[in-house]
């Protein structure tokens, strides 16, 4: 089976067998009519359940064949211009380019030995980052699988940093439309049960800086330890930005860790005409950025920065046979030293070529799209009597919900877009997320294509309130 390997005398075999999957996936996406084709669990499980896969087809194009029929054909394709739920982005094609290159020489950026140029590639793209943001000449930090491991190295960094033995004393503040990830983090990194503090948020849904002033006070005169405040540049559910200047001086003046979570509002660090909706991002000890989300990048592609590269030895440990203490004397870059990973794939490398045949203003000029697109789409919402949106998009993200003219309700009304999302996606017409608000189900819409359009929204809110309204004339009927 050395045939199969990847050298200098497979390399033919290599191109034949990559341009073959690259022509599949691009006929495949040259021919996609909407988002997802409806599939069931209960019809394609069968299909992959029935693959023996100890009996391999030895052959590259019966493979893909079957490929096709077990995923290529029933994916979910996020770059279908009516995909408008969660933060999956269309990607870029020298992102692609990337990975394919990345893919198939395979370094891995957790020693030197093993990357060389793609250490120093990855260092570089840190460095551009930091200087985005605006964390000053000391700054560094670390790729990694996305926000959620960037925020807990970040609250790793901080929880080492407050300086107490009992951690049952630390507390961290973060808003209630916060990611899960805070607390996921703080549960991993042995806090107590209460450690996280939700903080309240305005009509805006944005972090009440004195309701956070009030709970740092607390804090203070219980005794116990402020160990973060995590702000939020973009949440997942509203895309909504706490005031950072003003959390900033709060963390200044109690002395706590600021740690800013821009998984998704990275993206305002490119672009030519928002990036003054981050501001005060600069003043943060340490940030996530998830390029996966708004840079337009293959999943994954994240980043934790940190303002201080000194803190980033708390995650350091040394390895005689991987990165010796004496490699820091000789000065080899050895990434692992700063990184939750060991083996780690060259992320980077897409953001490179990204940046490389785009620019940053090419990626900025993108997200001002989207960001315009949903500024647009709010004011159909805002205008349709048959909605009730939340808030005014300050990114690409609307929540809202289908209201019946003749139902009151909430639990129906509740039913009726519950049934409406489900049979959107049963469709295969489009694809909406879905949360809470107040106890209530509501709709989402996460904007992150620039080539949908508004007729686009219009056609999805036309359905959604077609699959509303069947269901409460169906209820009508069954109830009568």
């Amino acid at each position: 089976m050395r045939s199969h390997l990847l050298n200098d005398t497979t390399a033919e075999q290599y191109r034949r067998s990559v341009t073959e999957g690259v022509e599949r996936v691009a006929a495949r996406i040259a021919t996609t009519d909407r988002p997802f084709t409806g599939v069931t669990v209960d019809a394609l499980a069968p299909r992959i359940d029935g693959i023996d896969l100890d009996r391999p087809l030895h052959d590259t194009a019966a493979v893909l064949d079957e490929l096709e029929d077990v995923y290529l054909r029933d994916a979910v394709y996020f770059h279908h211009p009516r995909y408008l739920a969660h933060l999956n982005c269309p990607v870029v094609i020298p992102a692609v380019l990337g990975e394919a290159v990345l893919s198939a020489v395979n370094s891995s950026l957790d020693t030197w030995d093993q990357s060389a140029g793609g250490t120093l590639i990855e260092r570089k793209l840190i460095d551009w980052t930091t200087a985005r943001i605006g964390l000053g000449p000391a700054a560094d930090g670390v790729f990694t699988s996305g926000g959620t491991q960037s925020n807990l190295q970040a609250l790793l960094l901080a929880r080492e940093e407050a300086k107490t033995e009992n951690l049952a004393d630390l507390r961290v503040f973060a808003s209630e439309v916060s990611h899960f990830s805070v607390r996921k983090s703080a549960k991993l990194l042995g806090l107590g049960p209460d450690a996280v503090v939700s903080v309240p948020v305005d009509s805006d849904k944005r972090m009440q800086t004195v309701a956070l002033a009030r709970e740092l006070e607390r804090c203070a005169k219980d005794g116990l330890v402020p160990m973060a405040v995590v702000a939020t540049g973009g949440t997942t559910d509203f895309g909504s930005i706490d005031p950072l200047p003003e959390i900033a001086g709060l963390c200044e003046q109690y002395g706590v860790w600021m740690h800013v979570d821009a998984a998704y509002g990275c993206g305002l660090l490119a672009s030519l005409k928002y990036r003054d909706r981050i501001d005060g991002i600069e003043r943060a000890d340490s940030v996530t950025v998830d390029y996966h989300k708004s840079f337009f990048q293959p999943v994954s592609s994240s980043a934790v920065l940190v303002r201080d590269a000194a803190t980033l030895r708390h995650a350091t440990y040394h390895a005689e046979y991987l990165n010796p203490r004496r490699m820091v004397q000789e000065r080899i870059p050895n990434q692992v030293d700063k990184s939750l990973q060991t083996t780690r794939r060259f992320d980077a490398l897409k953001l490179w070529m990204t940046l490389r045949v785009m620019g940053a203003d090419g990626i900025g000029a993108l997200f001002d799209e989207v960001c315009d697109l949903a500024a647009e789409a709010w004011k159909l919402l805002a205008a349709d009597p048959r909605f009730d949106v939340v808030v005014e998009p300050s990114l690409s993200t609307l929540v809202f919900r289908h209201i019946p003219a003749a139902v009151t309700d909430p639990a129906e009304i509740d039913r009726a877009n519950l049934y409406a999302r489900k049979a959107l996606f049963a469709s295969g017409d489009a694809v909406v997320a879905g949360t809470k608000v107040a106890g209530r189900h509501y709709l989402k819409f996460t904007l992150l294509n620039p080539e949908t359009t508004t007729a686009d929204i219009a056609t999805v809110l036309d359905l959604i309130a077609g699959h509303a309204e069947q269901y409460l004339g169906d209820s009508l009927d069954r109830a009568s």
